[in-house]
């Protein structure tokens, strides 16, 4: 009878105790995803490095080390005897330390993900936004104009902006780093946009909103107040996946010549040099110092596997029909 009792009075503990948030649900679902937590810690690891690249540098990443040109990595099993122990990763063709032009390279790598993802966000939230709550004629305007920066090739849109503008006072600002910036949030912004239509459609004739409505709440308030927190997780997951396709996209313009401009000075000067460049200075050395294109190309894998992971399971951990199931 006891043990009834205490049963009885556990069950009612458990009626009355007050649910979890939709973010601790999704977190906590988030942290079981072993990949997710892998993908968290690299990705934290190198924006670490990225941040205090002068502390983790053993050189100076322009400095010029005469007479050491293409030396292997000391540790190298073809190397053990011509190899340098001052550089761990060996150095490029005029003698500059690999490694620490590794480590600044991670800066524009980074940057190139986060801060044109970021740009994308803005831009097209506010253009699925109006197209799917407004709708109408405006609806119409703003999908074609999707539908035709969605059908430009963006890599031919990359090359063609920075050839053209390179030279020009737009493409030196911060080594040529605001006009990549520029370029990438150009052309991704549609898959955003369409996006969001997509989730104001489904949401806009939701009780809510209507309640909103009945009450005279205007319309911009209802759009960003209402309708925009319960389209958040879509939007978490394509920033997840929109970051390593950022970075390779860099990778690319960088191997072919047309990413960051060459730093002549490391004082005042925050991005030296980014891992698609690297490729591209270690593609002639392929067989001399395979490390100067092997580094750089290791490093773009994992940063991008990284986010992968981390998309997959931020996509797991916010879909609703997960909850319950962990």
């Amino acid at each position: 009878m006891a043990e009834s009792v205490q049963t009885s009075n556990i069950a009612k503990l458990d009626i009355f105790r007050p649910g979890r948030s939709p973010g601790a649900e999704a977190w906590s679902r988030l942290i079981k995803n072993k990949a997710a937590v892998v993908g968290m810690i690299l990705i934290v690891l190198f924006m670490f490095i990225s941040i205090f690249a002068p502390l983790f540098s053993p050189h100076d990443p322009l400095h010029i080390f005469k007479g050491s040109g293409f030396l292997p990595p000391p540790w190298y099993e073809s190397a053990l005897k011509d190899g340098d122990p001052r550089f761990f990763l060996g150095t490029d063709s005029i003698g500059r330390d690999v490694l620490s032009r590794l480590i600044y390279g991670s800066r524009v790598s980074m940057v190139v993900g986060l801060v044109p993802t970021v740009i994308i966000l803005l831009f097209g939230t506010v253009i699925g936004m109006l197209s799917g709550y407004i709708g109408g004629h405006l609806d119409n305007l703003l999908m074609r104009i999707t539908d035709v920066v969605y059908a430009f090739p963006d890599l031919l849109f990359f090359i063609i902006v920075t050839v053209a503008l390179r030279d020009k006072p737009i493409g030196q600002l911060m080594n040529g780093l605001f006009l990549l910036f520029t370029a990438l949030a150009i052309i991704n912004w549609t898959g955003v946009a369409r996006l969001v239509r997509g989730q104001v459609l489904s949401l806009k004739q939701k009780e809510f909103v209507e309640a909103a409505r009945c009450i005279g709440v205007k319309d911009i308030r209802i759009m960003f107040r209402h309708i925009l927190p319960n389209s958040l997780g879509p939007l978490i997951v394509s920033a997840a996946i929109t970051v390593p396709n950022l970075i390779i996209a860099e990778a690319i313009l960088g191997y072919f010549g047309l990413g960051l401009r060459p730093a002549n000075q490391l004082e005042g000067n925050y991005f030296i040099t980014s891992w698609g460049s690297l490729m591209l200075d270690g593609q002639p050395a392929i067989n001399s110092q395979p490390f100067i294109l092997l580094a750089p190309s290791i490093c773009i894998a994992i940063v991008v596997l990284a986010f992968t992971f981390l998309g997959d399971g931020l996509r797991d951990a916010l879909d609703p029909r997960m909850r319950g199931t962990q």
